[in-house]
């Protein structure tokens, strides 16, 4: 493990295949959260839409496989102080001029209870960072335990769906800039041969 990510570990019942689950998930958080900071700061509008879906597709990744495990049990009963959230703000502000008019999008939130839900990508990527940042805090603090049932907590009950929801906008963004160009080009290519077969041969 490393040291800098660790912090002073209280989780000392915790087996060893446990706590290096869980330095894996914290590596996939912390990547995930500087990942979102710089793309809000750096990329371009074009560079963001790849780059959101890249990254969200990663952590997904790391959400599936807590959602996989038996559930955890935090250590006590109130979750522990780890200080104020981290003001992210800034990003979600940055982020929203970023993405321009596909910021807003819809979604079903709950397939089995088919309303339509109207939201902004803005505000779910800065909602599901919250959600990550939380659960760092309280494994850079050493309390392992409480950080592996809060990010699977928040996983089942928030940050999962969010990014199921933007994971799927920012592919119908890539979709409809591609495909939809390749359509553009096979109607003009239609219509070119359509106008030659309309030619009076005499």
């Amino acid at each position: 493990m490393t040291s800098n990510m660790q912090g002073n570990i209280q989780d000392t019942d915790l087996d060893g295949v446990t706590q290096d689950f869980a330095q894996e998930i914290a590596d996939s958080v912390a990547s995930f959260l500087i990942a979102l900071r710089a793309i809000s700061r750096e990329a371009t509008s074009g560079q963001a839409i790849s780059l959101l879906l890249l990254e969200i597709s990663q952590v997904l990744l790391a959400g599936a496989r807590l959602g996989a495990q038996q559930d955890f049990t935090p250590t006590a009963d109130y979750q522990p102080d780890v200080g104020p959230e981290a003001d992210l703000d800034e990003m979600r502000l940055r982020l929203a001029t970023l993405l321009g008019n596909v910021d807003t999008y819809s979604f079903v939130h709950d397939p089995y209870v088919p309303e339509v839900v109207e939201s902004q990508l803005s505000d779910d990527l800065t909602s599901i960072a919250t959600d990550l940042e939380n659960g760092l805090r309280h494994y850079r603090l050493g309390d392992i335990s409480e950080a592996l049932w809060w990010w699977q907590f928040s996983y089942v009950a928030s940050w999962g769906n969010l990014a199921g929801a933007a994971l799927n906008a920012l592919l119908s963004v890539v979709s409809h800039d591609r495909l939809d160009v390749d359509n553009d080009e096979e109607i003009e290519q239609i219509e070119a041969a359509e106008a030659v077969l309309d030619v009076d041969p005499a």
